[in-house]
């Protein structure tokens, strides 16, 4: 027998287990789940009641906030595809975009876009390893 632990086995139902990149993106996009939610409530609060930034109404932030908050739900799931990353890049562009609408969203943009990049290289890294790792072992067996 091996010292080595064994490597994790897929969960019941699933092809194979989740990787380190698609589980931090997962938990980047949950946390960007409440703030967009939050950052909605602001703009929309913080509105004049007949005209709201850009000359729109107030509840076109609680619209927009609920479609971005859609559309980073429906991304966690889309991450066991190459293409779910590629939407999650997109979010992150129109989350550093309502910047435009309430400038402490630069803030909120630049600092969670910089958290996936991170997650995107450190996750990528870490599952390269894993599998590097991976790949001697099962040649014995």
């Amino acid at each position: 027998m091996s010292d080595a632990p064994a490597a994790a086995a897929p969960e019941p139902g699933r092809g194979r287990p989740r990787s380190i990149r698609q589980s931090l993106a997962s938990i980047v996009l949950g946390f960007e789940i409440i703030i967009v939610f939050l950052a909605a409530l602001v703009i929309w609060g913080l509105a004049p009641t007949e005209n709201g930034s850009l000359g729109l109404p107030p509840w076109v932030a609680l619209v927009a906030g609920g479609v971005l908050i859609v559309g980073l739900v429906v991304t966690i799931g889309l991450l066991r595809y190459p293409w779910g990353f590629t939407l999650g890049w997109v979010l992150q562009a129109l989350i550093l975009a309502a910047g435009f609408l309430n400038p402490a969203m630069f803030f909120v943009g630049i600092l969670f876009g910089g958290l996936w990049w991170y997650c995107m290289v450190a996750g990528a890294r870490i599952d390269r390893d894993r599998t590097a790792q991976a790949a001697p072992e099962q040649e014995q067996e």
